[in-house]
């Protein structure tokens, strides 16, 4: 295991440090310079500066040859350790424990629990620790006027490192605390800004979808027309008629769609109508698919060892039928339905034997409107759109959902996996 943390959340923005490094410099020179040259205090004035030049040295690494926006973890540690060291070495010139500028030691540890990884910050605070521990017992004396001489109680002299330990420990614990719980705020409003960016997609669906139900009304009732002549006129020839009259049946099915689309978007589908096992549910959508697919189903019941009926849910349904009817369209032969339950989870894989999901789409699968690189799948219009609504229907159910191509045969893969607590209780 790799001690720095490698994740985009453990870095700290180089221009923030940079500005806080600049304050603290800043502050450092009035102090060191204010004290001697005003006060005149007897301390080593010259490593003084030498220690304050380390900071000045590693800010204007930062700002010339780092070019990154972003401290790495690493980067950071090693930043704040000089700071550390920095800290530590005026503090050692001008009293050690005693110098009431020794709580500025801590905020270097502080500050990386806030933007760093566990293990980087558990390393700065034992730093931290053992740098006060020092200053405690070796430092040189406290700095006064010439011919004074300053003294500290030595109950008081030894309660300052206590002080400081706890207060170090507390405020990078308070700070990690604090941190968990942005961070979980953060992804909890970015997932939510999902939803909402779903649902609008779904919005704007359902209006395209409107407005193709009332351009499509005139061109259905027109086949509707012509395939009740052609019934009349080819009655004699049964194959023939057997044809006629499935396309007759589709197009009014496609009418019935239309019907809801432009009247009653959310009404129910009549094509299930009662609370069903997952098996028959699939059994039901692999049917309606067969009246018009010459496609092989195959459905593998051999792990639905958890049978239990589901609540009639329109979402499931179209989200299931989604995902199998583009693995109808774009299979070769055969379709692959694999349902596996058990006392925790129910899971639904759906596979088929064709080409497979582009590579430069797989990252991208989920949204609407995809659409293929590769020229031989530039035809492959519709996938993006189906996959959409599928996985947002499906997920709006409490479904996790994941696409991807098939490791055991040549085609795609959709894993549509619930908790059993969640998928009996909709």
């Amino acid at each position: 295991m790799k001690f720095f943390e490698t994740s985009k959340q453990y870095s700290l923005k180089k221009s923030i440090y940079i500005n806080l490094r600049w304050i603290g410099i800043i502050g450092q020179l009035i102090s060191v310079y204010l004290v001697y040259f005003y006060f005149n205090f007897n301390f080593n004035f010259i490593f003084s500066n030498i220690f304050i030049s380390l900071g000045i040295i590693s800010n204007f690494y930062l700002i010339f040859i780092y070019k990154k926006t972003q401290l790495t973890d690493r980067s950071a540690f090693i930043h704040l350790l000089i700071d550390i060291i920095q800290l530590s070495g005026l503090i050692y010139l001008t009293g050690g424990i005693k110098n009431p500028f020794i709580i500025f030691l801590i905020i270097p540890s502080v500050f990386a629990s806030s933007n760093l990884g566990f293990r980087t910050n558990s390393v700065l605070v034992l730093i931290t620790t053992l740098s006060i521990l020092f200053l405690t017992f070796f430092s040189k004396d406290l700095p006064g006027s010439i011919g004074e001489h300053f003294h500290v109680n030595v109950y008081y002299f030894y309660s300052i490192p206590l002080a400081l330990i706890i207060a170090l420990f507390f405020l990078n614990y308070f700070a990690i605390i604090f941190n968990v719980e942005s961070k979980l705020r953060k992804d909890a409003l970015n997932k939510m800004e999902e939803i909402m960016a779903k649902e609008h997609e779904m919005l704007s669906l359902g209006g395209q979808a409107a407005a193709a139900a009332h351009s499509l009304g005139t061109p259905l009732s027109t086949i509707k027309i012509i395939t009740q002549e052609l019934s009349k006129q080819l009655k004699d020839q049964k194959d023939v008629s057997q044809d006629i009259e499935l396309l007759s049946s589709q197009v009014e099915r496609c009418n019935q769609i239309l019907k809801r689309l432009t009247l009653n978007p959310i009404e129910e589908d009549e094509f299930i109508d009662e609370d069903l096992y997952m098996k028959d549910l699939l059994k039901e959508i692999i049917l309606s698919f067969k009246e018009t697919s010459k496609k092989d189903f195959i459905l593998n019941l051999n792990n639905d060892l958890n049978p239990k009926k589901i609540s009639k849910s329109i979402e499931i349904v179209y989200g299931l039928r989604n995902f199998i009817g583009n693995a109808n369209k774009f299979s070769k032969n055969k379709v692959y339905i694999i349902l596996k339950s058990n006392n925790v989870s129910t899971e639904v894989t759906i596979e088929d034997d064709g080409d497979g999901y582009p590579n430069d789409i797989l990252s991208k699968i989920g949204e609407p409107y995809l659409r293929s690189l590769r020229s031989s799948d530039k035809d492959k219009i519709g996938l993006g759109l189906g996959l959409f609504i599928g996985k947002t229907l499906l997920e709006k159910n409490l479904a996790v959902v994941n696409c991807w191509n098939s490791q055991t045969r040549s085609g795609a893969e959709v894993t549509i996996k619930w908790k059993n607590k969640d998928l009996f209780n909709l």
